[in-house]
């Protein structure tokens, strides 16, 4: 790569290109849980999370919801927009897992009566604190607050169903939006069961992150399983 400047994440290296308006992300075969405390290096992880996130990306569009992808390449490299993200992370939460159970009188597994769109400040340094709405008006960013909480309970509704539909029950997800050149709001980052909880329907069994994070399975075995066998197929890309 001629690339002029790497950024590097927690799971993915973004690389600057000759194209101001144009970046190339390389998902690693790494895989991290409590900001980055605990850390591992499954092989194909990063290939999985690129193609499954490349299909839930097309189906945004699809659907009208604008998005940074633009193409995928060999070497996990998926080429995007470049966009000044926000740095305000979108939870959407449709049944009580995580945070949001040892933080109110929720309990696991209870089911949230409406999608429940929360926001946190992007800042591993500083855990993520949740935040308001007045907080976010203060960090600039008031008057975003509604536009994203509508792309977030569109983008649920979708991954909903997709998810429903083959047996799997969507408890919560993380969103990142950032604005392209021409000052277009965009869903970036990636959309891959590395940002959700995904559950067998009817249970609690895990095919997402909290494989690695409770030590209870294989996620690369859990994220393929999704992907050859139900996601592509059912929306219909090879």
């Amino acid at each position: 790569m001629t690339d002029t400047k790497i950024i590097k994440g927690k799971v993915k290296t973004v690389f600057t290109t000759s194209e101001p308006d144009k970046v190339l992300i390389q998902y690693e075969d790494r895989v991290t849980a409590g900001n980055g405390k605990k850390i591992d290096f499954p092989q194909g992880k990063g290939k999985v999370c690129m193609e499954i996130s490349e299909l839930l990306f097309k189906l945004m569009e699809e659907h009208g919801i604008k998005t940074h992808y633009l193409d995928t390449f060999p070497e996990r490299i998926m080429s995007c927009k470049s966009v000044d993200i926000i740095p305000i992370e979108v939870v959407v939460r449709n049944v009580a897992a995580g945070s949001i159970v040892r933080q109110t009188t929720l309990e696991e597994g209870q089911i949230i009566n409406w999608p429940l769109v929360e926001f946190y400040l992007k800042d591993d340094e500083k855990d993520d604190p949740l935040l308001t709405e007045d907080r976010i008006k203060l960090m600039g960013y008031g008057e975003e607050i509604s536009v994203l909480q509508h792309h977030a309970r569109e983008i649920n509704a979708i991954l909903k169903g997709v998810f429903r539909r083959i047996g799997l029950t969507l408890v919560d997800f993380k969103l990142e939006f950032g604005y392209d050149v021409d000052k277009n709001l965009l869903l970036a980052d990636e959309l891959s069961p590395d940002g959700m909880r995904l559950w067998k329907e009817g249970t609690k069994e895990s095919f997402d992150k909290d494989l690695f994070r409770k030590g209870k399975g294989d996620i690369v075995e859990a994220y393929t399983h999704i992907l050859e066998n139900q996601i592509a197929n059912l929306i219909g890309y090879e």
